[in-house]
């Protein structure tokens, strides 16, 4: 497919810090794509390269077509960027902030005021729409960023990074933005999204790349994650302690907790491997309780990804494009 984002060798050290190591990344036109990893794993840098707003140390990146330091212009009038913290001007009101985006955008007078209107719509702040932004509740606040971030047709928008998007956003409100990326998606833009929420990863993003200490640990779609580096897990919960020991000693558990009497042994998921699980661990029916099938879910791998790698300090920056 043609390619949105590309990266090849990304390298960025702040100070003695190497916060990026060589990072490569491809990423399709109309998908949605998950940057994952914990807090200075390298994301928002790696969002900052692409945005133009930080120049790497050293490789390349092309987005929309354009590279990123030699063509900073074309790449910032084919994208949007949405930081992590809400950057509203708080001597406007809803409605203004809104409409001076879409001035800035390109957008004429009456096409500025109707779509500030649709996205006060979209994102339920009507009711404030006249109202100074420092009157603004938090998620309020956070809301009309997201908004601004969406004022330019997706037409016209072909790449639109979210870095962190959804922060302290309440169900609804997160809801209410998977729903406009899905639509931004099938309008044909490209989202790249940062996120420490695995469930909107797994929810939205066509591809998965998880980042640890600047460099990639695994991408690929979430279902190819889970089976690669989670898959299934039979949890057993033992009648009495002498049990337990016997099924610890027996199954090869890969998760235990001793003060549940309670481990954990892989599975491919299916009825006749578990049926035959709990044959083999337990022909006699005495030692097993209860089971539980655990699903893989992106919680898993990305536990099992991190956990070994002590990542360098934390990389929080935030602008808009």
């Amino acid at each position: 497919m043609p390619t949105a984002v590309e990266a090849t060798g990304l390298s960025k050290s702040h100070g003695s810090v190497r916060v990026l190591d060589a990072l490569d990344l491809r990423v399709a036109e109309g998908s949605v794509f998950a940057l994952l990893g914990p807090n200075g794993a390298g994301k928002t840098t790696t969002v900052r390269i692409l945005a133009t707003l930080t120049a790497p140390d050293a490789g390349h990146a092309r987005v929309a077509g354009h590279d990123v330091v030699a063509e900073r212009s074309p790449v910032r009038r084919a994208i949007s960027l949405t930081g992590q913290f809400a950057a509203v001007d708080e001597t406007q009101t809803g409605a203004e902030n809104l409409r001076t985006v879409a001035r800035l955008s390109g957008l004429s007078r009456p096409a500025a005021a109707r779509r500030a209107a649709e996205l006060l719509e979209r994102f339920r702040l009507v009711d404030a729409g006249d109202r100074l932004t420092r009157t603004y509740s938090g998620g309020m606040r956070r809301r009309l960023d997201l908004a601004a971030g969406l004022v330019r047709d997706p037409g016209t928008t072909r790449v639109m990074f979210l870095d962190e998007p959804t922060t302290g956003l309440d169900p609804r409100s997160r809801q209410e933005l998977w729903d406009a990326v899905r639509e931004l998606s099938a309008a044909g833009a490209t989202v790249f999204l940062t996120t420490q929420y695995l469930e909107e990863a797994d929810r939205l993003a066509d591809r998965i790349t998880v980042l640890g200490k600047g460099r990639t640990l695994a991408t690929g779609t979430p279902a190819e994650l889970k089976s690669r580096y989670a898959g299934h897990r039979l949890d057993l919960v033992a009648r009495d302690r002498e049990g337990y020991l016997r099924l610890t000693s027996a199954a090869a558990p890969v998760t235990t907790a001793p003060e549940t009497l309670t481990l954990g042994v892989p599975t491919d998921g299916s009825a006749a491997h578990v049926c035959d699980l709990l044959d083999l661990l337990d022909p006699e029916r005495r030692d097993i309780a209860r089971f539980a099938l655990h699903t893989a879910t992106l919680d898993d791998v990305f536990l099992a990804l991190t956990d070994t790698a002590p990542l360098p300090a934390n990389d929080k920056e935030t602008s808009r494009v």
